[in-house]
């Protein structure tokens, strides 16, 4: 199966320069723009269902992206953002250093959870799950778009490719076969040494 990770366009939150992850914000005009640009650059890839996250931002992109692509849509809850930023999740980044900076100090480290936050493990498990879930369908070639979150987990743990910087609306192609996955191709992802 060859799967297209599609990360969802700019946000009101990317704006407002708030903690995202369990925030539920919509797309901006230029995040508007992004989906349709990236629905360009797949409309020639043979997708054939999209999946999507049920953050609203996530579900936006999709049916962008499902215009220009007429294929079914279908929500799966576990591809969503992890829930890193627990009492953090929507406060500006200055709000939250100045009501919560011993928890704003736990982000340096992805595996540490923040207070009311979503553990690493946990996140990693429903992953996976989704991934097995989508993996076991009929079809060859689907599009899923989640967030930064998701994707930077599959590089790191699934594909073992380290670190990433991930863009709106970035992608990447990766097929899977015997619950092996293998990258392809990527845009708008660029590999940390």
């Amino acid at each position: 199966m060859n799967i297209y990770l599609v990360r969802h366009g700019q946000t009101t939150g990317d704006l407002e320069n708030r903690y995202g992850g369990d925030y539920d914000d919509h797309l901006t005009e230029l995040g508007k723009q992004q989906s349709a640009e990236v629905a360009g650059k797949l409309a020639s890839a043979g997708i054939e269902v999209i999946f999507c996250s049920p953050k609203i931002r996530a579900q936006e992109t999709a049916q962008i992206i499902s215009g220009v692509i007429p294929v079914p849509l279908q929500v799966i809850e576990d591809f969503r953002e992890r829930n890193r930023y627990g009492v953090l999740t929507g406060l500006t980044k200055d709000e939250a250093a100045q009501k919560f900076p011993d928890q704003v100090e736990l982000l340096s480290d992805e595996h540490s959870t923040v207070a009311n936050g979503e553990d690493y493990e946990s996140f990693g498990q429903r992953v996976r799950g989704a991934l097995q879930t989508i993996d076991t369908g009929e079809y060859s070639t689907v599009a899923v778009v989640t967030h930064g979150g998701p994707i930077r987990y599959i590089f790191r743990e699934i594909l073992k490719k380290g670190e990433i910087e991930i863009g709106d609306c970035a992608y990447a192609l990766v097929s899977s076969s015997d619950d092996t996955y293998t990258l392809h191709d990527h845009d708008g992802i660029s590999l940390k040494d």
